[in-house]
């Protein structure tokens, strides 16, 4: 788990360069890259969660971790992030679903210059949330992009993509969190955040 010795402020740039990425493309149109939005959306996913991870558990100055005690800070971690979706969920009555993507892009860029000024002044903070809740929220608002991509792709296909607390499964199993729920296959998969702890945190599944 080479991640593990990203400090917090390194994963917040990490997270800044994707959501800039994903920023430049939709102004543009143009990808020279090759890396889809959804890409960059799935490695603001898991780089949110890594960034929960060294700030509450702290990073290591080795490559020393274990691949379980990995496995299980993600886990324990992204529960934290499905947990508050969930009740913002419930409380804002799904209004994600009347959002653009990039309105959500904006969103979490906002959030990643607002992570990047609490670090800048080490933490400190007035009125503003703290740096794990902004990571929480950039890993949601990325899931939610995921949904409506995801909608944008099979919409008139006669099916639509239910989004309610029973339709998000978490498939620790195979180390993937899946939208399911009443969502068909893609070929032999749907959009998923990998979690496999020797790869690098931004590689795409299948």
């Amino acid at each position: 788990a080479a991640w593990r010795i990203l400090r917090p402020a390194s994963v917040t740039d990490q997270i800044y360069i994707k959501v800039a990425r994903i920023r430049s493309l939709q102004l543009s149109g143009e990808n020279q890259v090759g890396d889809s939005i959804e890409s960059e959306f799935i490695g603001i996913v898991n780089y949110g969660i890594i960034g929960l991870i060294q700030f509450e558990d702290g990073f290591s100055e080795k490559n020393d971790t274990p691949i379980d005690l990995a496995e299980k800070l993600y886990d324990s971690h992204f529960a934290e992030c499905f947990n508050v979706m969930k009740k913002k969920n419930h409380d804002y009555g799904e209004a994600w679903r009347n959002m653009r993507v990039e309105t959500i892009t904006d969103l979490i860029l906002t959030k990643v210059f607002r992570t990047k000024q609490i670090e800048d002044h080490d933490g400190q903070t007035i009125a503003s949330e703290g740096i794990p809740a902004n990571y929480i929220d950039m890993v949601n608002y990325a899931i939610f992009a995921l949904c409506l991509l995801q909608e944008d792709k099979t919409r008139g296909e006669g099916w639509k993509m239910d989004y309610r607390d029973s339709s998000m499964e978490v498939d620790m199993t195979n180390s993937r969190v899946h939208m399911i729920g009443t969502l068909p296959p893609i070929g032999d998969h749907i959009y998923a955040a990998e979690r496999n702890p020797e790869v690098n945190p931004s590689t795409e599944t299948k």
